[in-house]
């Protein structure tokens, strides 16, 4: 798997800047955007304040939506906290929740710019297509350990426990080479000279899917998944009535 960008923190929002200069440095941002009818695109040049009065809104209404959404733009920092039962709940909402927002927004300016850019020989053909492949396979995949790992990992795990958690870890391979994809297809989430607003934050967003979706495979093989595998293998490892043959 490719070494991720760092993405900078998200500064302060006012509604003096521009639309454009917004929907770019807050993922999610175009979803709102869109919803209200405020042009961040062709028209992102202009403040926010003047976009929303253009159309009747409030801007400091807006400006609030928006400042909900930055919350929503988690901290990078990996949690001190190991203890598997909070662990597990950090995951789903840190990590899980945020890739089925993030998802549905991304598919729609990648097929947004492919149809818009179809001519311009930088434009990343396909990349529509392969964001709706890793949305079907993250869904298919959190669910999985929604609904059976992550409860039984919460009482404790059982000697079986080493079945579900090596699914988990081969899709988690899987999800390392669908990112190496994406990566490939997008120039490490590298806009081109000239790229529409749409086109830089498509990529804005691509670039945090790529960074939460390592640290979240990081968490689970690296921090929660051995604490029971460990402990399976000791258990596997001692000289019960099983007739190992040992003594």
């Amino acid at each position: 798997m490719n070494a991720r960008v760092l993405s900078s923190p998200v500064p302060a929002l006012s509604a003096d800047q521009a639309i454009g200069q917004i929907a770019v440095q807050l993922p999610g941002a175009t979803a709102v955007f869109r919803r209200l009818k405020l042009d961040f695109c062709c028209g992102g040049q202009v403040s926010l304040a003047q976009a929303a009065a253009g159309k009747g809104l409030d801007a400091g209404a807006v400006l609030a939506v928006l400042a909900e959404l930055a919350a929503l733009q988690r901290p990078s920092e990996l949690p001190a906290v190991t203890e598997p039962g909070a662990l597990i709940d950090h995951i789903i909402a840190r990590y899980h929740e945020v890739h089925r927002a993030q998802l549905p927004e991304l598919i729609r300016m990648a097929h947004r710019v492919e149809a818009v850019h179809r001519g311009n020989p930088q434009v990343p053909t396909g990349l529509g297509a392969l964001l709706e492949t890793i949305q079907e396979e993250l869904l298919s995949h959190m669910h999985k350990e929604e609904a059976i790992l992550f409860p039984m990992l919460k009482l404790g795990g059982n000697p079986f426990v080493g079945q579900p958690i090596g699914m988990m870890r081969a899709e988690h391979v899987d999800h390392g080479a669908a990112l190496d994809q994406l990566n490939a297809l997008t120039d490490d989430a590298t806009p081109p000279a000239g790229a529409c607003n749409t086109w830089r934050a498509l990529y804005a967003g691509i670039a945090q899917l790529g960074n939460d979706l390592i640290d979240h495979i990081h968490l689970e093989n690296n921090v929660l998944f051995p604490q029971f595998e460990a402990a399976q293998a000791t258990a596997a490892g001692g000289c019960g009535s099983s007739g190992c043959g040992c003594s």
